[in-house]
C-alpha cells in the first residue's frame, strides 16, 4: 500500500493541532488541502482514521499510521544529521509517570540535551498507563510496569521504585492508636495521586482491608506528600520523600513492608542514534537513583 509521506505528515500535524483549522496554519496550507489528504489516507487504507471530536483523536485504524509517521520523521532526521544536513531540533514525545518525574528522570533528559539539539515534550501519565501512549503511536518512549514489550517496541528493565506507607504524627495517632487494622484502614482517610492511584488501595488490601476508604485525589506530586505531612490522610511516599519528616518526628511509618512497581524502559525498535541516546541517559538515571533500586 502507497502512503505518501505528505498525507502521513498532515494526519500527525492534524493530531498534534487538535483540529483540521489549526493543522492547515502549522502546515501553511488551507484547511480545504488538509481535509483532502485526510480523506485521501482513509480511501488508500479504506477505513475512517480520525475521530472528528474536539480535540480530534486518531480511530484505532489511525494510530499505527501516527506511529508509522513519527519513525519515519525520526529516521528522516538521523539520516540527514548522517549527511551532514542542518537539520531542526527533532521534537520527541516520551511518556513517564509522576514519580519518576520529580525523582529521577529530568536528569536523564538534561544528559541527552549535552550531545543532541532535541525538544522533550513529556505525556506525564501513571506508569500502568504510559504504554498504550507508546502504541498509539502518541510517544516514542515510555516508562511503564508493562514487562511485554508494545508491538514494534524493545523493552529493559530499570530497577523498581519502593513505596512506604507513612502518615503524619497526630494522624497516625488519631486513626491508628493500636497500629494498623483492617478496620482502621477502612476507616482512615487516604491520600490518591489520582483516579488511577492503586498504591494505597493495594497496601491497604493487603493488611486485610475489603471496603475502600474515604479518600482525598491531589494530582500534583510535591502538595501529594505535603498534604500527608500536613496530616490529610496516609499514603504511600518514596525514598528521599518522607526520610528527613521521620527523623524529626512529623511522620510516622505505618509498617515495614513496603509496595513494589517494578519500571521498564520501552521504546520503538528503530536502529536510530537518537533514540539510543535517549534509552542510555534513562538506564543511567534510573541505575543510579536512590528512588530505584
Amino acid at each position: 500500500m502507497d502512503l505518501p509521506l505528505e498525507q502521513l505528515r498532515t494526519l500527525v500535524a492534524v493530531v498534534d493541532a487538535g483540529t483540521l483549522d489549526q493543522a492547515a496554519r502549522v502546515l501553511g496550507v488551507t484547511p480545504s488541502a488538509v481535509s483532502q489528504r485526510i480523506r485521501a489516507i482513509e480511501q488508500r487504507v479504506g477505513r475512517v482514521v480520525l475521530q472528528r471530536t474536539k480535540p480530534v483523536t486518531p480511530t484505532d485504524a489511525g494510530e499505527p499510521l501516527i506511529r508509522l509517521a513519527r519513525q519515519l520523521a525520526l529516521l528522516e532526521h538521523d539520516t540527514r544529521a548522517a549527511l551532514g544536513d542542518e537539520v531542526g531540533a527533532p521534537h520527541v514525545p516520551l511518556a513517564v509517570n509522576a514519580d519518576s518525574l520529580i525523582t529521577w528522570f529530568l536528569p536523564a533528559l538534561t544528559r541527552v540535551t549535552a550531545v543532541h539539539d532535541v525538544t522533550f515534550e513529556l505525556h506525564r501519565e501513571d506508569q500502568e498507563r504510559t504504554a498504550q501512549l507508546l502504541s498509539a503511536g502518541t510517544v516514542m518512549g515510555a516508562v511503564t510496569s508493562q514487562r511485554e514489550p508494545v508491538s514494534g517496541c524493545l523493552s529493559s528493565p530499570l530497577g523498581r521504585m519502593r513505596y512506604t506507607a507513612v502518615a503524619a504524627r497526630p494522624f497516625a495517632e488519631r486513626w491508628f492508636p493500636d497500629g494498623l487494622s483492617a478496620e482502621s484502614l477502612e476507616r482512615a482517610p487516604r491520600v490518591d495521586f489520582d483516579r488511577n492511584d492503586t498504591l494505597q488501595n493495594s497496601f491497604a488490601r493487603r493488611h486485610g482491608a475489603r471496603r475502600p476508604a474515604p479518600h482525598h485525589v491531589i494530582s500534583a506530586s510535591a502538595e501529594f506528600a505535603q498534604a500527608i505531612i500536613h496530616g490529610l490522610g496516609w499514603g504511600m511516599l518514596l525514598p528521599g520523600q518522607y526520610e528527613d519528616a521521620v527523623a524529626d518526628g512529623a511522620l510516622v511509618v505505618l509498617a515495614d513492608d513496603t509496595v513494589e512497581v517494578p519500571l521498564y524502559w520501552q521504546r520503538w525498535n528503530l536502529s536510530s542514534p537518537l533514540l539510543d541516546t535517549v534509552t542510555d541517559a534513562v538506564r543511567t538515571a534510573a541505575h543510579t537513583s536512590a528512588a530505584v533500586t
